[in-house]
């Protein structure tokens, strides 16, 4: 991680470091959190490294393991699966808001992020195509014009982006999400409502079953 800039907030600062590093693996799971080797590396004091690691426990991103103090928290497939069965009924209706808001902007967004995913697939780069498929699903949440759709899942990304490196490094099983986008989306320019939310619904189905089976 990069040292951190003088900035307003050095609590968010090192919360959104400290989240992204466990979120994209380089804090791996069961990484033992050093406040004093945090600090340096972020050229922060403790405080905020405190308040950052409690915001993230109570998040469910780290945990305190007795003896080995706080460490980041294993990927829970129970915990994958509630967000899952959250998703099967959330983004089913924020696809549906969102074919109804949708404007020539959106559609050009969606169509530029399903060619940035799929570049990613022929690139080899799991790391792309994680941040095209949120950008995707947050772009579905955006436009459906709840904000509370939007405020929700977007904590619950970040945990499902520290189980997508598995899935989305697998090209099969890569194509069949961008393909799967894709659909909604055609669904959604063509004013079906009805039907992109149906995709949107199958897709979360399908999602699950890939981390699954992982």
């Amino acid at each position: 991680m990069d040292a951190l800039g003088p900035k307003t907030s050095l609590v968010d600062q090192t919360y959104q470091a400290m989240l992204d590093a466990i979120c994209t693996g380089q804090l791996k799971p069961g990484a033992r959190l050093s406040q004093d080797q945090l600090a340096a590396e972020l050229g922060v004091s403790r405080q905020p490294v405190n308040s950052a690691i409690a915001m993230l426990k109570t998040q469910r991103f780290v945990e305190d393991t007795g003896r080995r103090g706080v460490v980041v928290a294993p990927v829970d497939p129970v915990f994958f699966q509630s967000i899952y069965q959250f998703r099967s009924g959330v983004d089913p209706v924020a696809v549906e808001l969102a074919t109804q808001n949708l404007t020539e902007a959106g559609i050009a967004q969606a169509i530029e992020v399903i060619g940035a995913g799929e570049i990613a697939i022929k690139t080899g780069k799991p790391e792309d195509a994680i941040r095209a498929d949120m950008r995707f699903h947050d772009l579905t949440y955006a436009l459906s014009g709840n904000t509370l759709i939007r405020d929700a899942m977007k904590l619950n990304w970040r945990h499902l982006q520290r189980g997508m490196a598995v899935v989305l490094a697998n090209p099969g099983m890569t194509e069949a999400v961008w393909t799967e986008h894709r659909e909604i989306l055609d669904h959604m320019i063509a004013g079906d409502a009805k039907r992109a939310a149906e995709a949107a619904c199958l897709h979360v189905i399908n999602a699950a079953k890939r981390i699954v089976s992982e």
